[in-house]
């Protein structure tokens, strides 16, 4: 939010500089995002009076002036405008300026072979409005040879950011207050006229939408004469960053940002009927000040009358019922509207104003008097006009909270002690009541104080933050104790083993569309008042950010990705910890060896997923593998690794053409998931590891080829095999796979080698005979057959 010193000062009685102001709102907790002085912009421009005005001998829409500058030279200048003329009053600017609207240095030059000292100027090129069909006209009595930064009374203007749960300082006036309160001069509040109706209202307006709306204030204000706003309103909301439009629009939007409070303001002869504050029906349309048609729901308040929506309740007015220059009779809105009913309704719509950012926030619901009077009197002030009665139609929260308070909070959650009687004045200078016994009363348009640790932070602000002396936090005597939980530990093991495995690591939204999360079977979780449309659904899977974090990357040129991210899935039974990863386009690029790059497939993801369970400490080679990994993979190309039939760790597999389809990725996807929290926990022992006793013998190695049906899991028969004699052999892997001349249809040759440990003595024949019958046993009941 923007405004200028001297906006500022019109609330702010102090002779604070600029940077001292500045200084204090960043210390009270309003963050100064710029603080700019046009007056540095406005250099090199001064007043001067045009003496005699002559054609161009060379072109015809361009006139020789001869202009005054005070210096009692006077100086040639070359000048396009239609109303330069002789006694004219206007702004010179001299060779060395530079012009605030396009950044051009002024300089001496020729221009059709007449030399032009400078430019006079127009208000666009200065950055004072839009006027670009002349030149600036200034009084008669205007001081020539000032410059104009003087004369314009150019202040420094102020860029803040007001923090969401601050809509009592989305206009000056807050503003001030907070910076009388904290000792930086005295406030001094808008004068609210007394306002009485020259005859009732002749328009019924009501509100049918108690919930949405529970206060709609309004009048009529007949025989207004719109047009320019006066030069200190325009010059205070260019301050702002607002376009002076005409004197109507113009008072609302002043209303706004001097006290944060939006108005309206619709042209009487448009509207029939009653004003009615109701919910929109489901297809209803408005035209919207911004040219847009947007297409209501029965969710949505709306004001209309008889015929039409004419406003999105506290978001934007409707463009049939807008004011113009020919507009004569107006009726003022000044409603109060649900903040969450407000914030639903733009994000449906995709709509943001300023109106908007302050009513989703909160007004003050005790300001509606004093703003449908304080607007009446600017219209009259510059567009004359006779007011009507007020009306009022339902009636806002006016339910003040109350806090039992205890000044010792100060100093026991603030960190400073602050005396009773400083805490008494910083409260009150704020607003708040306080009683003998420290009840405070919060004023209504303080939303954000709700209980005892609100008021210290009101009064530690004030007071100073800077006064909260630095103290270090106690400590246990002796070695620092490890203060990572299990589940942390869990969690660094297996992004330092998907790093060093070739991952990046991405951290994505926790909150996903409703559409993604239907793309991996639907979200359980879904937020009423999300900040987003696209940020609705809490995810059931880590697999959708990463999935858009692919698509971001293969619509700039990517053709290799690895990512994966560690985070919480939100099921219905709760949240759970888990890693997910992507592998898209190409594993291994083109080269002179295979000619085409080569693309990641299932087994990749399965390596992976079996390293990154090996490195969290799970049981790999107990692990089975099974189907069912979910929708959203292919079937024929995706599977589980479970402990047991019910204790699923992991999934993995190629990502569905379906899944794809929906997220835009056009090249093939594999990806895995582990669930952390489903990873057994190891039994007993330290944080030291066994002493490592290397076997006094070497190992011993046996081949064993089996037939099996074709459709057998090879890893089914290779746990079977490593598990017919665990006293003996401690590893086990296949070496081949053979399907063809010699091997019967629908069987397969698989070949593992078995490794064998001795103890204390070599094995004899009859030993290893003894284990090569366990081995040929075990996968019998796999169904295998040993080949001669």
């Amino acid at each position: 939010m923007k405004f200028s010193l001297e906006w500022l000062k019109y609330y702010l009685e102090t002779e604070a500089s600029a940077e001292e102001i500045s200084a204090k709102l960043n210390a009270i907790g309003i963050e100064v995002e710029g603080l700019e002085d046009p007056a540095e912009s406005l250099a090199g421009f001064t007043i001067a009076r045009v003496l005699t005005a002559k054609p161009h001998p060379d072109a015809d829409r361009l006139q020789v002036l001869t202009v005054d500058t005070g210096t009692g030279d006077a100086l040639q200048v070359v000048c396009g405008a239609p109303n330069a003329r002789a006694g004219l009053v206007g702004v010179l600017g001299s060779p060395g300026a530079t012009v605030p609207a396009n950044g051009m240095q002024l300089r001496k030059s020729e221009i059709r072979g007449v030399e032009s000292n400078g430019m006079m100027c127009s208000s666009r090129e200065l950055e004072l409005g839009d006027d670009h069909e002349g030149i600036i006209e200034l009084p008669e009595d205007a001081p020539v040879g000032t410059g104009f930064a003087e004369y314009s009374a150019s202040t420094p203007i102020f860029d803040v950011a007001i923090t969401p749960n601050r809509p009592d300082c989305m206009g000056v006036m807050g503003i001030a207050r907070d910076l009388a309160a904290a000792g930086l001069g005295t406030f001094k509040p808008v004068e609210v006229p007394e306002i009485v109706g020259a005859f009732p209202c002749p328009m019924e307006i009501r509100t049918d939408d108690p919930e949405g709306c529970p206060a709609f204030y309004g009048r009529v204000i007949r025989g207004v004469k719109n047009g320019p706003s006066p030069e200190w309103m325009q010059r205070r909301l260019i301050a702002a960053g607002q376009r002076p439009i005409s004197a109507l629009v113009d008072a609302t939007n002043y209303l706004m940002l001097a006290c944060g409070r939006p108005a309206h303001a619709y042209d009487l002869a448009k509207l029939s009927g009653a004003v009615v504050a109701r919910r929109a029906k489901d297809g209803e349309e408005v035209a919207a000040l911004n040219e847009k048609t947007y297409s209501l729901d029965s969710d949505m308040t709306v004001i209309a009358d008889e015929r039409q929506v004419h406003d999105i309740a506290g978001i934007m007015g409707g463009e049939d019922s807008g004011v113009t220059e020919g507009t004569t009779d107006v009726l003022l809105e000044i409603a109060y509207f649900d903040p969450a009913s407000i914030g639903t309704t733009g994000r449906r719509l995709g709509l943001a104003s300023d109106a908007r950012t302050r009513f989703e926030r909160g007004v003050d619901p005790a300001f509606l008097d004093d703003g449908l009077a304080l607007l009446t009197d600017l219209i009259q002030q510059c567009c004359g006009g006779e007011a009507s009665e007020a009306v009022r139609a339902g009636s806002p929260p006016m339910d003040a909270k109350s806090v039992a308070y205890d000044p010792a909070l100060a100093a026991n959650l603030g960190g400073v002690a602050i005396p009773e009687d400083e805490q008494r004045r910083i409260l009150a200078a704020l607003d708040f009541e306080v009683s003998s016994d420290w009840q405070v009363t919060v004023p209504l348009r303080r939303h954000d104080v709700e209980g005892p640790a609100d008021i210290v932070e009101e009064v530690v602000r004030i007071h100073g933050l800077d006064s909260v002396l630095s103290a270090p936090l106690p400590r246990m005597e002796g070695v620092a104790r490890p203060t990572a939980t299990p589940a942390q530990k869990l969690e660094r093991k297996v992004r330092r083993a998907a790093a060093a495995a070739g991952l990046n690591e991405a951290v994505t939204w926790s909150f996903i569309s409703e559409k993604e999360a239907a793309a991996v079977g639907g979200g359980h979780w879904v937020l009423d008042n999300p900040i987003s449309e696209d940020l609705k659904v809490m995810r059931p899977s880590l697999l959708p950010g990463l999935l858009s974090a692919a698509r971001r990357n293969l619509d700039r040129g990517a053709s290799s990705l690895r990512l994966f991210e560690i985070g919480r899935r939100y099921l219905a039974e709760g949240e759970h910890p888990s890693l997910a990863f992507v592998l898209v386009g190409d594993r291994l690029p083109r080269d002179w060896q295979s000619g085409k790059a080569q693309a990641f497939d299932a087994y990749d993801a399965k390596a992976l997923c079996l390293s990154l369970l090996e490195a969290a400490g799970a049981p790999v080679g107990n692990l089975m593998i099974m189907g069912e990994a979910g929708d959203f993979y292919h079937p024929g190309q995706s599977a589980t690794l479970r402990l047991g039939p019910k204790n699923q760790l992991a999934s993995f597999g190629a990502i569905h053409p379906r899944t794809l389809e929906a997220f835009d990725i056009d090249v093939p996807v594999v990806a895995g998931g582990i669930h952390l929290d489903a990873i057994p926990a190891k039994k007993g022992g330290g944080f030291a590891r066994t002493a490592y006793a290397p076997p006094a013998l070497q190992s011993v190695t046996r081949d064993f080829a089996f037939l099996v049906d074709a459709d057998v899991p090879a890893g089914d028969l290779l746990r079977a095999v490593k598990n017919s004699d665990k006293a003996n052999i401690v590893d086990a892997r296949i070496f081949d796979l053979f399907q063809g001349q010699g091997v019967p249809e629908g069987k397969k040759s698989l070949a593992i080698e078995v490794t064998l440990q001795p103890g204390e003595k070599s094995y004899t024949d009859e030993e290893l005979k003894a284990i090569a019958d366990k081995v040929v046993a075990a996968a019998a009941k796999q169904g295998a057959e040993l080949r001669g």
